[in-house]
């Protein structure tokens, strides 16, 4: 009798996007689901930023010149970039589309920008999640907590959150951080149910053919 183990079905990664405003509890979450998945791996940006003491060039970023950055940028070789306080960032298409083709997920701690644009140009490979904090009460609270800046600061980031709350609708799913750990588990629930879709369990059609021809 044949069996079929999920878990060994061939299939093509995702791009798991994670989105939300500073204070949210985004790069926690992201960080958790890195250390408890093996099978998701954080993409790692092209940078002219110079490196800071103790970044691995391959691991934390890959470090290019400003004119280096441009070229690829020009030849198309970027899933999506920015200029942020002077320095270019972006995501190396190549790259991200191997881990894909090995069937490897790839996360995106990005902003709402930067996932229109990978949305733009890689659309059926991308899910994207909004993570909203419990209440704008919270949220303000949360970064006068964690910060200490000045009333003007917290007032910019504040507004910085509203700008990017709004985009809430552009994303596939939305979730309330209420709880680190209810959070990590939904994430974790969307990530399964993504995986198992038909269109990414590229073995899928092998072994449906398989189980037809052994019919009797």
């Amino acid at each position: 009798m044949m069996t079929v183990d999920a878990e060994k079905v061939s299939r093509r990664g995702l791009m798991f996007v994670l989105s939300s405003p500073s204070g949210a509890g985004k790069t926690t979450l992201a960080e958790r689901l890195l250390k408890s998945d093996g099978k998701i791996r954080l993409s790692v940006s092209a940078t002219t930023r110079k490196p800071r003491p103790g970044e691995v060039d391959g691991k934390d970023y890959y470090f290019v010149s400003e004119a280096e950055f441009l070229r690829m940028r020009d030849n198309n070789e970027f899933l999506e970039s920015a200029n942020v306080f002077g320095n270019y960032y972006a995501t190396p298409r190549a790259k991200v589309f191997d881990q894909l083709k090995a069937g490897v997920d790839v996360l995106f701690d990005i902003d709402w920008q930067g996932a229109q644009q990978l949305d733009a140009v890689a659309g059926g490979d991308v899910v994207k999640v909004f993570i909203l904090p419990p209440s704008r009460e919270e949220l303000e609270r949360r970064l006068r907590a964690r910060n200490q800046d000045p009333e003007a600061v917290v007032r910019g980031r504040m507004a910085k959150a509203d700008a990017e709350i709004s985009h809430w609708a552009e994303y596939d799913y939305v979730v309330i951080n209420y709880d680190l750990d209810e959070t990590e588990e939904m994430l974790r629930a969307i990530l399964l149910a993504e995986r198992l879709r038909r269109r990414r369990q590229t073995g899928l059609a092998a072994i449906v053919k398989e189980m037809i021809r052994n019919i009797p």
